[in-house]
């Protein structure tokens, strides 16, 4: 996924989506610290699979404690 790096305000980038240019993704801007205004900026999401097996299990153990 594509975005342009439309501002940075007060620490945060403001991404606008190549895709569909009303839809906006506001990050920290250490994130992308070498970026500027009007950079294209490559987005990578890949789902983390151990991880969301370890919140949930986390989460279940919290539940019960509160019980």
């Amino acid at each position: 996924m594509k975005a342009v790096v439309d501002r940075i305000d007060g620490g945060i980038a403001v991404l606008i989506l190549c895709e569909n240019d009303e839809t906006t993704i506001r990050l920290p801007f250490f994130l992308l610290p070498d970026a500027r205004e009007g950079d294209l900026v490559d987005i990578l999401v890949t789902r983390d699979i151990v991880g969301t097996a370890d919140a949930q299990e986390k989460s279940i153990k919290m539940v019960k404690k509160v019980k």
